[in-house]
């Protein structure tokens, strides 16, 4: 991420940080992931409406953040997983606490976006 001028590093730092995690798809590959080991096809039959190309670079990035690690296996084909680390592990009580919120109030956010519209 290119720095914002006028902002701090630690705010430019952090800015990186939450633009990783709360991207919907890196949401959605913490959360399946966090329920277990999976193959590439399988993440992305299971998300659904992701491209294979967002899905690798997504996945690359969660990996290069150490949220993900990609385990290969020397079989003929080869076997790729992947899992959730200890620190990317950490994340899947707060992703889940904002789907939940989204869960219950997704009717009343509606509401309030028609009523804007109107």
């Amino acid at each position: 991420m290119k720095p914002i001028p006028g902002r701090s590093e630690t705010c430019n730092a952090m800015a990186d940080i939450l633009n990783r995690i709360v991207d919907k798809w890196s949401v959605m590959i913490v959360g399946y992931l966090g329920r277990k080991t999976m193959r590439f096809n399988e993440l992305r039959h299971t998300i659904g409406g992701i491209s294979q190309r967002m899905l690798t670079l997504t996945l690359r990035n969660l990996e290069r953040d150490g949220l993900v690690t990609r385990t290969v296996y020397p079989e003929i084909p080869p076997r790729v997983e992947y899992q959730l680390t200890e620190l990317g592990r950490t994340l899947t009580d707060p992703l889940d606490e904002l789907w939940n919120w989204a869960a219950r109030h997704m009717h009343s956010v509606n509401e309030a976006r028609a009523n804007y519209d109107r």
